[in-house]
Formats: C-alpha cells, sequence, structure tokens
C-alpha cells in the first residue's frame, strides 16, 4: 500500500519538489514557537514539587504522558547533556529544530516502524555515557495515557534510573490531537511534580510499570 506524503519521506531524504514547504514548516515555524514557549516562562508562576527525590547522579530518563511535552520545553528551556529518539519522518522536523533550540545535544532518528531497534540501542549508549533523555510511554500514536514498556526494557539495558514526572498548568489550551496535547498560555500557574525514581530490574519490572503508571495517572 502507497504511503501518505506524511509517512513517505525520511527527514534526510525530502524531495526537491517538497523542499520549500520542508524548509518553511521545518525551520522557521519553529523558531516562533520557542519565542512563544519563552514568553509563556517568562511571565508564568512555576513551581517544581519533589526535588529531593533527585538522588546523586547527573542522568535520568524523564518519563511523562505526551500531553504533557510543550509544557516541559515551556519549564526546561535547557536541557544540558541529552540524547532524544525522534520520528524520522519530514514532518517532525519542526520537532528536531526545538529540540536544537532547547539544547539536546544528540537527536537519534528511529521510532517504531523506522529502525526503532537500532535507535533505542544507541539511546542505551549515550545513556551508559551519562546522558538523560525524555521517553514519552504513551507515544508516538498512543492511545492516550496507556503506559507501553519501552522506556523500562531502556532503563534495564543502560541501568539509568525512570524519573516519572507529571504536570498542571492553570489555565491551558487543550488540542484535539490523539494526545490531547496541553499548551500552556502566558500568566499561567504551572506545577511540575517529580516522583521517586526507579530503575528498573528483573525483579521489579511488573511493579514499577504500575507504580509509574500510577504516578503519571
Amino acid at each position: 500500500m502507497k504511503k501518505s506524503i506524511l509517512n513517505r519521506y525520511h527527514v534526510n531524504e525530502v524531495p526537491l519538489l517538497i523542499k520549500p514547504i520542508f524548509y518553511l514548516y521545518g525551520y522557521v515555524l519553529p523558531f516562533f514557537v520557542f519565542i512563544y514557549l519563552i514568553a509563556v516562562h517568562s511571565t508564568s508562576e512555576i513551581a517544581i514539587v519533589g526535588k529531593e527525590n533527585l538522588k546523586e547522579r547527573s542522568n535520568y530518563i524523564l518519563c511523562f504522558w505526551h500531553t504533557s511535552i510543550f509544557l516541559y520545553f515551556t519549564v526546561f528551556l535547557r536541557n544540558r547533556r541529552h540524547a532524544w529518539m525522534q520520528h524520522p519522518t519530514w514532518y517532525m522536523k519542526t520537532s528536531h529544530v526545538i529540540l536544537r533550540y532547547i539544547g539536546v545535544r544528540k537527536i537519534i532518528l528511529g521510532s517504531s516502524g523506522h529502525s526503532g531497534k537500532e535507535a533505542a540501542l544507541q539511546l542505551v549508549g549515550y545513556l551508559r555515557k551519562g546522558y538523560s533523555t525524555v521517553l514519552l510511554p504513551d507515544g508516538p500514536n498512543g492511545p492516550p495515557f496507556q503506559m507501553k514498556k519501552g522506556a523500562l526494557h531502556i532503563s534495564m539495558q543502560s541501568n539509568v534510573p525512570i524519573l516519572p514526572i507529571r504536570f498542571e498548568s492553570s489555565p491551558s489550551i487543550t488540542s484535539q490531537n490523539w494526545d490531547r496535547r496541553k499548551w500552556p498560555v502566558p500568566f499561567s500557574k504551572i506545577t511540575v511534580q517529580y516522583g521517586e525514581p526507579i530503575q528498573i530490574n528483573d525483579s521489579n519490572f511488573e511493579t514499577a510499570y504500575d507504580s509509574i503508571s500510577k504516578f503519571l495517572g
């Protein structure tokens, strides 16, 4: 079956015919999105709860629902020593550029159905070197708020704990996307809550899955 134009082209193999759209969408739009995120960050009241849960280590697998991705970008405008896996199709270029704006050093192209296993192995390698990452356990296509187990396997393989995070924002705009993505607005009140970091192993795999799912809500 022929793929739709959204899924037909790799980000590095965009045909000449659609390159003008690609450059406009992929480079101009994220610039304005980033300016918007700075404006919201600068005018909002941001509270972070649970800092005491962070242990004496430098890296984590940050884990939260897909709906909160722009809340994350708003709060954490700088991400030092991060490596992220990203979907490699051309329409995701906007996300790739935004990640560069917030300081993500390594973008690994791969996801389910698109060299996902190879990308996960690369990510494990970076985690072992001390990088952190963000994994959205109900992504990339849902269903929303139902946790998949990929993050747990990556924690086991890398020996890096999962740090579950919960976001609340008032007011915010909820999109009609599958993930019900929340967009914070200027002068919002945003609360970030860290859970207890959990290192996944064979003995706690299922209980950790239940614990993280329960915390994320």
